[in-house]
């Protein structure tokens, strides 16, 4: 029998688009069923495109948080037949021709959209062109903003039921809007033992682990959270993930020297469900893939300065849910993390509400559900 070809589109403006594309395509190199191939879309754009929507967007959102969000919001406001928005389809269509060409050379069976860049795109090209491939979009944050929504999908992999009943009031058919859940790796839904994974990096099983992250960036002034944290003092142990931020590791590390056996900084790693199984609690940015790690392995959540748009949208439902609880600044962070460690019981109960709420098969209920609707 002939494997269907899927091609996986996302944006590397931020990890989590990526993150989940690769979760999906993980999932169908293991069932065997698809040909999954994974494509960034800013590999087939002009330098300067490339350089507003990735570094850019970095930029904005750790120096300028408040400005991102007044984009968020106004884009989500935003007239669609505006002279703006006109402007702004323009402009992307110019400079994503070449992923146009790309497609039609691969010749896939259906397209997974993790990003809405490539969904607007492909929706243009569907009604204009002719595009016969059936385009499918999963939504990476538990909230929806408009641009995630367009014309001609075959259908909508939704985080959960408000992000459904979202899309439905954006006039989507019921119909074609599944709740999966945000695709997360295979190995999320594995739970590692703890005591195996503490072991494999030095660390006690048996004393009470943070985990302090900043994204596949490194966000945020982790070597100061971190300093303050550590002069709580008690007996607790910190990992530090510093992603691909350099400086950051380099300044964790010089920190772990003058606290021995109680700080664990790490750079860039594929290891990161081996230490979250290490950990009682974790601090970190809402984004909707680390958020639904997080959920997969039961681990109750500090979500830290959310950044104005789709992470304080997360860490809304993060709250509501009751498996997190949300620090504004260093002092509220630390006082949160002196409660939590002052009430076991209080810890367990966040465990449990987010055991209840993990997703970790979305990612093969995606593959499913695009499979089955694949042309013959």
């Amino acid at each position: 029998m002939t494997r269907k070809k899927i091609l996986l589109l996302s944006v590397s403006a931020g990890a989590g688009h990526m993150r989940a594309a690769e979760a999906i395509r993980a999932f169908a190199d293991a069932g065997g069923a698809a040909e999954a191939t994974h494509l960034d879309v800013m590999d087939y754009v002009t330098a300067g495109f490339r350089k507003l929507y990735t570094d850019f967007y970095i930029k904005l959102v750790n120096k300028a948080p408040a400005l991102w969000g007044y984009v968020y919001h106004a884009t989500n406001e935003a007239e669609r037949d505006g002279a703006v928005e006109r402007m702004r389809r323009a402009l992307e269509r110019l400079n994503t021709r070449a992923l146009l060409r790309e497609i039609a050379l691969r010749r896939p069976d259906a397209i997974i959209c993790t990003h809405f860049l490539p969904a607007e795109l492909l929706s243009r090209a569907i009604a204009k062109q002719g595009l016969a491939v059936p385009v499918w979009v999963q939504v990476t944050d538990f909230d929806l903003h408009r641009m995630w929504v367009h014309e001609h999908m075959a259908g909508y992999f939704a985080a959960n039921e408000e992000v459904a009943f979202r899309l439905r009031d954006q006039g989507i058919d019921a119909a074609r809007i599944v709740v999966t859940g945000i695709p997360i790796m295979p190995a999320f839904g594995q739970a590692p033992a703890r005591p195996e994974c503490a072991a494999g990096f030095g660390l006690d099983p048996a004393r009470a682990t943070i985990l302090l992250m900043g994204g596949g960036a490194g966000l945020g002034s982790l070597d100061k959270v971190a300093e303050r944290l550590l002069a709580l003092g008690g007996e607790f142990q910190l990992i530090v993930l510093a992603g691909r931020n350099a400086q950051a590791l380099a300044a964790l590390r010089a920190l772990a020297e003058r606290h021995p056996g109680r700080l664990l900084a790490q750079g860039f790693t594929d290891e990161v469900e081996r230490l979250m199984a290490c950990a009682d609690l974790v601090i970190t940015k809402p984004g909707g893939l680390t958020s639904s790690e997080c959920l997969a392995l039961g681990l109750p959540m500090i979500v830290n300065s959310p950044i104005p748009g789709q992470e304080e949208r997360n860490a809304d439902y993060l709250l509501e849910q009751g498996v997190a609880l949300k620090a504004f600044d260093a002092a509220t962070l630390e006082f949160r993390v002196r409660h939590l460690l002052a009430d076991p019981g209080a810890l367990a109960a966040m465990r449990e509400r987010a055991r209840r709420l993990g997703r970790p098969d979305a990612g093969r209920r995606v593959l499913e559900r695009v499979l089955a609707h694949a042309p013959a």
